[in-house]
């Protein structure tokens, strides 16, 4: 089982930033994918961007320039810095993680959700 333990929302200004954190505990397998998706009131949740142990990034198009994705491989923790937001971008950020070993099924893990809220 993996935990995933998010942090860093909060309320910020319009074109202000925040960073957000999400430290994975647990049986974590030395490949993995781990990474961000948000999800409005009413709407489908949707990829922000997500990272391999490896580094190899995808991010929504959308977000390029404005939200970085990075990680720290020995604390098991990834980070999305979130700059320019928009009073649109309020909603909930939740932290995922994707591993598989051989043979083994296939682990998808979220976290709680943290709330984003964009306002002055």
């Amino acid at each position: 089982q993996v935990l995933l333990m998010e942090s860093g929302g909060g309320l910020v200004q319009p074109w202000g930033s925040l960073r957000l954190s999400c430290a994975a505990s647990g049986r974590i397998f030395s490949a993995n994918t781990m990474g961000w998706y948000r999800q409005a009131p009413g709407k489908q949740r949707e990829l922000v961007a997500v990272i391999t142990t490896s580094g190899s990034t995808n991010q929504s198009d959308s977000l390029k320039g404005r939200f970085t994705i990075s990680r720290d491989n020995a604390k098991n923790t990834v980070y999305l810095q979130m700059n320019s937001l928009k009073p649109e971008e309020t909603t909930v950020y939740y932290c995922n993680l994707v591993q598989k070993q051989l043979l083994l099924p296939r682990e998808n893990y979220w976290g709680q959700g943290t709330q984003v809220t964009v306002s002055s």
